[in-house]
């Protein structure tokens, strides 16, 4: 396994704006895939519906228990996802300018 300086297992998810399209990603560093998302740089998904924003994260002990909860969050409702993001983010803010302070 690679342990880069930045290795944080992470579930996260992005959003378009509040109440919007919702993308949920696992990572092992959060900064820098976030930012990847933000500018576009990776086609798919979150550059097709513009989801730039980082509105919920997890960090997790190990990558096998972050794609394990990634997966119990994609199949659960898009209900299930809001009520996350916004138990600790109601206004939808963007988490990405706080994660390296």
């Amino acid at each position: 396994m690679d342990r880069t300086p930045n290795f944080q297992p992470a579930v996260y998810l992005m959003a378009n704006h509040k109440g919007g399209t919702i993308y949920v990603g696992v990572t092992s560093d959060l900064s820098k895939r976030a930012w990847q998302h933000r500018e576009g740089v990776v086609e798919g998904f979150t550059s097709r519906y513009g989801c730039k924003r980082l509105v919920w994260f997890e960090l997790h002990s190990t990558m096998e228990h972050a794609i394990s909860r990634e997966k119990q969050i994609k199949g659960g409702s898009r209900k299930d996802k809001i009520a996350l993001i916004e138990a600790g983010n109601p206004d939808w803010r963007d988490l990405f300018f706080g994660l390296n302070s």
